[in-house]
């Protein structure tokens, strides 16, 4: 069974940095895309940052691009996000995600985590 926990979240000012961490326990040779999304209450989630585990490849929210980071720590199986130059606007839970594709089928499944809150202030 997948299991993901981020960690990291808190409160900074803006301009601050913070660095989330997700763990994933199971399958983490089987996740074929991981991510950071972000909501905020009363809108969609949103993308933040992904990254392809085949070939490393990365790709950002614009709103995001040369502040935040997206990496794999393959040894520890674990996600994390950079982020630098920080914004009240980013202010959001953050949550972690893995697309793995269901054994036997053409389709993949989504396995989200429990969210950290990131709170940016002025």
């Amino acid at each position: 069974q997948v299991q993901l926990q981020e960690s990291g979240g808190g409160s900074v000012q803006a301009g601050g940095s913070l660095n989330l961490s997700c763990a994933t326990s199971g399958n983490f040779g089987s996740m074929l895309c991981m991510g950071w999304f972000r909501q905020t209450p009363g809108k969609e989630r949103e993308g933040v940052a992904v990254i392809y585990s085949l070939g490393g490849m990365t790709y950002y929210a614009d709103s995001v691009k040369g502040r935040f980071t997206i990496s794999q720590d393959n040894a520890k199986e674990t996600l994390v996000l950079q982020m630098n130059s920080l914004k009240p606007e980013d202010t959001a839970m953050y949550y972690c995600a893995a697309d793995i594709p269901i054994a036997g089928s053409v389709y993949m499944k989504r396995h989200w985590g429990q969210g950290t809150q990131v709170t940016v202030s002025s």
